[in-house]
């Protein structure tokens, strides 16, 4: 699934037990992390059915008894695993992901690295109920696309001439770009489109 599939099928409520997200881009892994944190449970069901854990502090058995748990008072419980690329062992998830809890939607973390695709764990993350999910960095020529599409799905336009200056100063980091775009955004006063001048 691409990016924008998976973030279409999260607001339609069609979740999978587990997301395993890795790959060179956090920008990607943020958003559909952040999505799933903040809208498959209400404020008040977070307390008791969300949990956050990292891979420098945590290891895998912690983990999977997490996720075996039922929710309560609610129809799901998310773990989230930030930094899992720091996890030891991590191939000993397997025999969760082959038998995920259903009522539990695991989201992994991985970032900056790819996962080893000769491990079994891979390849069950690609064959199985698990939802895997590649972040590749875009390269150079593709930031002025993306610009643009971020601002359109905010329903805001902007000149190619200020997208090509934005490109040109802010790289190819697109959490970065996000950030700038964002603070661009509060500024603009009402306006629905983006000139040079409010670059």
């Amino acid at each position: 699934m691409s990016f924008s599939e998976i973030i279409k099928s999260i607001k339609k409520k069609e979740y999978h037990p587990v997301y395993f997200l890795d790959g060179e881009e956090g920008f990607f892994i943020d958003a559909i992390t952040a999505l799933l944190k903040d809208t498959v449970l209400t404020e008040s069901e977070q307390g008791f059915n969300q949990l956050v854990l990292y891979g420098k502090e945590t290891d895998v058995q912690t983990i999977a008894s997490s996720a075996r748990r039922f929710p309560m008072m609610a129809p799901y419980q998310v773990v989230i695993v930030k930094e899992a690329q720091y996890l030891r062992k991590i191939d000993d998830l397997l025999m969760y992901v082959n038998n995920p809890n259903p009522t539990t939607i695991l989201v992994i973390n991985y970032k900056y690295k790819k996962i080893d695709g000769r491990g079994k764990l891979a390849k069950a993350l690609k064959t199985g109920k698990a939802l895997y999910f590649n972040s590749k960095k875009l390269y150079e020529n593709k930031i002025p696309d993306w610009i643009s599409k971020y601002l359109k799905d905010k329903k805001l336009a902007i000149t190619p001439d200020a997208v090509q200056l934005l490109s040109e100063y802010l790289g190819t980091d697109l959490s970065k770009i996000a950030s700038e775009l964002n603070k661009i955004l509060i500024n603009l006063n009402g306006k629905d489109s983006i000139g040079v001048k409010e670059v």
